[in-house]
């Protein structure tokens, strides 16, 4: 493509022609130095780069990441996620054990290649850019993060547990089924939160997105992904996450549900969560409970594979639907 052309394209898709000289990028190695109105050759294709993307992890949240760029096709102007080589790594605390995790990009592209019209999976696919690195491009999923989703709504736990929350175990068994699918191909998501389920807006379904990260757990080769898929339902029953200062804060009541908690009752891989939701709202049936407490501290044993997992949630089907 022609630099002429591809300032016809830029002034097409964004609507604000190019000021001044045209920067097109072909090796993305320092992406730091990549910036909005820059043109990335990739292939032999060009995308405009609109910005950064912005890190949902809690505590992070609106943290821009640099090696994550908003970009526009420009040969059909669709919205892409573009996903550069990155590196990066760091000790996992889960009860006693220390479990390292890293990024890992060639794992993505892999993944990306393997789940390829799974629509419960992002789409995209790889390409290397001048120097070797590996690029991913991402086709966009609009929708709103699972989290949001759930902690938007206001109505009150009870209403919410028995008329919201069957349609959303059915979609979670849904993501569960796919995670399985993953693990059947001998990959790991390596990154399962609750932002990183979209809701995608035309269909309703829930997709999973982010697979750059694995980790090393010998002893339990799939039990990162599984217990974080435990922290999914625990947000979903929960309608929120919820600890003693949140109790604390509710007065008598709330001081007298604290005085019955013991450490048993609390989450294993988020120490300050109360996993065991059925002394918040006794109404949530022992089936619920038998699959969330798997991920308890007071865990004796936990599940080893997403089959397991899935067995023990189908047999909760007839409570979540009665």
């Amino acid at each position: 493509m022609k630099e002429s052309e591809i300032r016809e394209r830029v002034r097409e898709y964004s609507r604000f022609p190019v000021r001044g000289k045209l920067r097109i990028v072909t090796d993305t190695t320092e992406f730091m130095t990549i910036r909005e109105g820059d043109v990335l050759e990739l292939g032999e294709t060009y995308y405009l780069v609109r910005g950064e993307e912005v890190e949902g992890r809690f505590g992070l949240d609106g943290e821009p990441k640099f090696w994550v760029k908003k970009a526009v096709d420009l040969a059909n102007g669709r919205s892409k996620v573009i996903k550069l080589e990155f590196h990066e790594s760091f000790t996992m605390h889960l009860g006693v054990l220390r479990i390292m995790c890293y990024r890992s990009p060639p794992k993505e592209a892999r993944i990306l290649e393997k789940t390829a019209s799974d629509p419960y999976f992002m789409q995209g696919f790889n390409v290397g850019d001048s120097k070797g690195n590996i690029v991913r491009i991402i086709d966009r999923v609009f929708g709103s993060r699972f989290y949001d989703f759930i902690l938007d709504m206001t109505v009150d736990h009870e209403t919410y547990f028995r008329q919201q929350f069957p349609d959303v175990f059915r979609n979670l068994v849904t993501c569960v089924e796919a995670v399985n699918r993953l693990h059947e191909m001998d990959e790991l998501h390596g990154d399962i939160r609750n932002d990183h389920i979209i809701i995608e807006r035309e269909t309703g379904r829930y997709v999973w997105i982010d697979f750059d990260y694995t980790y090393e757990w010998y002893e339990n080769r799939f039990g990162v992904d599984l217990f974080g898929l435990g922290n999914v339902l625990l947000l979903a029953l929960g309608k929120g996450f919820h600890s003693v200062p949140d109790l604390s804060a509710c007065g008598p009541a709330g001081m007298n549900v604290v005085s019955c908690l013991t450490g048993s009752d609390f989450s294993l891989f988020f120490k300050h969560r109360i996993i065991n939701l059925q002394k918040l709202f006794p109404y949530i049936p022992d089936s619920l409970m038998h699959v969330l407490m798997h991920f308890s501290q007071g865990a004796e044993i936990f599940y080893e594979t997403t089959d397991e997992l899935l067995e023990d949630l189908r047999a909760c089907e007839a409570d979540v639907y009665r």
